[in-house]
């Protein structure tokens, strides 16, 4: 394995563990016990615990049990993708943010399982502007990861080859 992939692992395991541990501060230490506790921290910031039920944007919500499992299988299914893209992956700036993908997504897996549900807590607001819905470590890793292999796929071409023999051009 080669160093990029090594550094990809240890920052989706990172991830894990510090969205584990933020989660756990929040609803153990920081006294975020039911769904809806809140903790004002500045005029644009709270901790409001939420349980999500269903996936990004809360679509697909799992209403039974058959549906939860569903979801973890889904999820699952979408980070083995993602370690195989990541263990395929040779240049770095593709494999962080497949790391950044994978910690995520584990992280809320982990939930998922555990729970039923994904613990959320950050509420970002402007007023009575709210311009995403209350997210956690793992969804922020996961959305900034996607962003950022998206922004590389339209921005970033790779040089052809060129073809052997063929003298190179100056423009």
């Amino acid at each position: 394995m080669t160093r990029n992939r090594t550094f990809g692992l240890i920052l989706a395991a990172l991830i894990f563990i510090a969205d584990q541990a933020v989660k756990w501060w929040v609803t153990g230490p920081l006294g975020l016990v039911q769904e809806r506790d809140q903790l004002f921290v500045n005029p644009i910031f709270n901790f409001t615990r939420t349980h999500n039920y269903g996936v990004s944007l809360g679509i697909f919500t799992a209403q039974s049990e058959a549906m939860r499992w569903a979801l973890v299988a889904m999820t699952a299914a979408i980070a083995l993708v993602v370690l195989v893209w990541l263990l395929r992956e040779r240049k770095l700036g593709e494999i962080i943010p497949l790391g950044m993908v994978l910690g995520g997504a584990l992280g809320n897996i982990r939930d998922r399982v555990s729970f039923g549900y994904v613990v959320d807590y950050a509420d970002l607001h402007f007023g009575t502007f709210q311009p995403f819905l209350v997210f956690n470590l793992a969804d922020a890793a996961i959305t900034i990861g996607v962003v950022i292999i998206l922004a590389r796929s339209f921005l970033i071409r790779e040089k052809r080859p060129q073809e052997a023999g063929a003298p190179a051009t100056e423009t």
